[in-house]
């Protein structure tokens, strides 16, 4: 078939067959142009409906009920409680009356020691026992002078009284007798200075020994048999006398002022769960300048469980006070010291500066600066400022004080 052929074909189609195909061409275009409308108008309508949402938003979040609502604090009334403060320190124990117990006498090498370091003693009990061989010598010889020293006292008063029978007929003199009763009264005074030399050599054997001057606890021995003493020897000896414990706690120098002598203390040494009883019995006068802290001397019984030179801990009381007690997270401090914030009728916050006294485990006690019966901010103080209003919520556990 030639293009001629077909051509004559066609033009010789009939009428109907030409028109339902120009019909069908331009229905698909009209469709075509309806669907493009359809869908441009969707998208139309979806930015539409977006930008009202968004323009609804930020309308909602510019009005003047969400710009002016205020935050939520906790607040909390504290009123005034009775307050007493306990003081943390710590320090070495050690005896509180420490006795050196020495040499006495004169010494001599040591032959006993009945005594051993923790042992409890009585005043007079002996301690060591020194070598006396040569002052026993001593001894009878004084003993032996007192026997010599009474016989020519006698044989004095033998004669004296032979020379007072003999002067009435005229045999001997008066001055004789004067000199009878000299040699009389010499003797007698002989037996006297014998016996003086026996009891102090009694005395210095006494002395000999060493025995402990008061009763208590041997806290140290620096002696052993066959070592010899001497005066000027070291002390072989160191006694607590009645057993009677201190702790020297170290105590800052503001703590210092609020204790005095007589307040109680509870003290544990390191190493043991036992708590002890004691008091305050003196205050150092003087503050270590290195570390700004005092010395507080507080009495202990004895106890086979406190060790001289160990450490330990001690909670002392403090003063009482009557004022506000406030939680920890209340409190704020700035360049210009301690403050609060405080919310006012008006529910808005004001700045009151207060001063910080006694702290303990239920809070912080503010001796100066509030009354007790203001509103106070108890939580996120930091992130508010003073004028802001807020809206004041009480603490639950001021609206039942009974729960935990």
């Amino acid at each position: 078939m030639n293009y001629e052929t077909t051509m004559a074909d066609l033009g010789g189609a009939p009428e109907s067959f030409v028109e339902h195909v120009e019909v069908d061409g331009g229905d698909r275009v009209r469709r075509r142009r309806i669907i493009a409308v359809v869908a441009v108008a969707v998208v139309l309508l979806v930015l539409a409906a977006y930008v009202l949402s968004r323009g609804a938003g930020e309308k909602d979040a510019l009005s003047p009920s969400a710009q002016s609502a205020p935050p939520t604090v906790t607040v909390m009334e504290p009123g005034r409680t009775t307050v007493t403060g306990i003081i943390n320190a710590t320090g070495s124990l050690a005896a509180r009356h420490q006795i050196p117990v020495g040499v006495v006498g004169e010494g001599g090498r040591v032959v006993s020691v009945p005594v051993e370091v923790g042992d409890w003693v009585n005043k007079g009990q002996v301690l060591a026992v020194i070598d006396r061989s040569v002052q026993a010598q001593q001894t009878s010889g004084i003993a032996a002078q007192i026997g010599v020293a009474k016989a020519n006292a006698e044989l004095a008063q033998a004669n004296l009284d032979r020379g007072l029978k003999l002067v009435d007929r005229g045999f001997i003199s008066k001055a004789q007798i004067d000199q009878l009763t000299a040699t009389r009264d010499a003797a007698v005074a002989q037996v006297k200075v014998a016996e003086a030399s026996y009891r102090e050599r009694l005395a210095r054997n006494a002395q000999l020994n060493i025995v402990a001057p008061v009763g208590g606890l041997i806290l140290n021995r620096n002696v052993e048999v066959g070592q010899v003493l001497s005066a000027g020897s070291q002390a072989p000896f160191t006694m607590a006398e009645g057993g009677q414990m201190e702790l020297l706690a170290k105590v800052g120098e503001d703590d210092l002022a609020q204790i005095s002598v007589g307040s109680p203390a509870k003290v544990r040494p390191v190493g043991t769960d036992k708590v002890f009883t004691g008091q305050i019995w003196k205050k150092e006068p003087t503050i270590d300048p290195n570390d700004r802290q005092g010395t507080a001397r507080i009495a202990l019984p004895y106890d086979p469980a406190i060790h001289p030179g160990g450490f330990a801990s001690a909670e002392i009381k403090g003063a009482t006070v009557f004022a506000p007690l406030l939680p920890e997270s209340a409190i704020m401090s700035d360049e210009k010291g301690s403050y609060v914030y405080v919310v006012d009728r008006n529910n808005k916050v004001e700045r009151r500066d207060v001063k910080t006294g006694t702290v303990t485990d239920q809070g912080t006690a503010v001796v100066a600066g509030l009354a007790g019966n203001e509103r106070i901010v108890a939580r996120a103080g930091g992130f508010l400022n003073p004028g802001d209003k807020v809206r004041p919520v009480l603490s639950k556990r001021q609206e039942n004080p009974n729960t935990p």
